[in-house]
């Protein structure tokens, strides 16, 4: 029969090293299994350590996160005082690939430091495509829409350059501007047309920004040539054209190879595209004829000896427009660069 001595001895030795034992122990295994989720790329399972209340509330702090980060990725781009307002005009229409073309230039677009866009349909009234497209984004737009009457739409060949394409659309953005924009508005911008089947890089936007009336540079694999360009003499002046179609036009330059200062577009508001009275491919020549001078002209992308580039769209099929790399006039003339179909 034990000794009250002895069971005293047993409960003060025994029983505190035995719960020293059991406490390691379930330390350790805590351990490992957090060591064990961390080399799986998660956290431990603890659904069976709480209840439902503390379930329902770990789960809803982590909706909380992700809604954080939701509204920090959409944020609107930083928006500067100082720097010239980019006013990036582009006219579109209904087809299959509209949204896809939309959107590329929508990324594009948002990459821009103070841009502003505005997206004008060839419809009736604005579609809830694009709506919802601009809607979604945090660019800064301005959607309108004006509907080209039938009569000067596309019929069977749609490359026909006779038929002009966007007129109506462009001069609605030029009417909003002067409606909206007074002679006395402070801060610097331009005006640039940028078609949605095209492909831009940023430093086209960068180049364009300095514009203090019209700038200009050449533009790759356009009118059957590898490129054309404005001709520059040694003083840094436009004097003429290396185009083959209808050379001797005032301004032979493509829609996508100038931009205007857009204090220029306010004090002349005379100045518009023409529709009517004028032959295919004059419509730049008609607004810049009411804009400026050859002598006003000044040439960007090195003095017009750097070529935009131009690649084919996965998308459509056409020929993009970028700015990815330069590729001298010399290059071009070597046969170094390859039209891509």
């Amino acid at each position: 029969m034990l000794k009250r001595r002895d069971i005293l001895a047993f409960i003060l030795i025994v029983f505190p090293w035995t719960l020293l034992i059991t406490v390691w122990h379930r330390s350790a295994v805590n351990h490992l299994a957090t060591r064990k989720a961390d080399r799986l790329g998660g956290r431990p399972n603890f659904k069976n350590s709480f209840t439902l209340n503390e379930r329902c509330y770990l789960e809803n702090r982590d909706i909380v996160q992700l809604n954080r980060t939701k509204n920090v990725q959409s944020r609107p781009a930083p928006w500067s005082d100082v720097l010239p307002i980019l006013h990036v005009v582009t006219p579109t229409y209904s087809r299959p690939v509209q949204k896809a073309e939309l959107t590329r230039l929508l990324h594009t677009f948002l990459l821009v430091p103070n841009l502003h866009w505005i997206l004008v349909e060839d419809s009736r009234q604005r579609t809830p495509l694009v709506a919802r497209l601009l809607l979604e984004a945090s660019l800064n737009y301005t959607h309108l829409s004006v509907e080209t009457p039938r009569n000067f739409k596309l019929r069977g060949d749609r490359r026909d350059y006779r038929i002009p394409r966007g007129t109506m659309q462009r001069n609605l953005a030029l009417r909003w501007l002067r409606e909206n924009f007074s002679h006395n508005f402070s801060q610097p911008g331009v005006v640039y047309f940028a078609d949605d089947d095209n492909t831009y890089s940023l430093e086209l936007f960068e180049e364009m920004r300095s514009t203090r009336k019209v700038s200009v540079w050449p533009v790759a694999f356009v009118g059957g040539l590898r490129y054309e360009s404005p001709k520059v003499n040694r003083l840094g002046k436009v004097y003429g054209w290396k185009t083959v179609f209808d050379p001797h036009r005032p301004f032979a330059i493509d829609m996508a190879g100038f931009a205007v200062n857009l204090r220029l577009i306010l004090c002349k508001p005379q100045a518009y595209f023409k529709l009517q009275g004028v032959k295919g491919g004059y419509q730049e020549s008609s607004l810049l004829q009411e804009l400026v001078s050859l002598n006003d002209l000044e040439p960007k992308a090195a003095n017009c000896t750097k070529i935009l580039r131009y690649e084919s769209s996965s998308i459509t099929g056409n020929i993009q427009c970028g700015w990815d790399s330069y590729w001298s006039q010399d290059e071009l003339q070597a046969g170094k660069i390859r039209w891509k179909q």
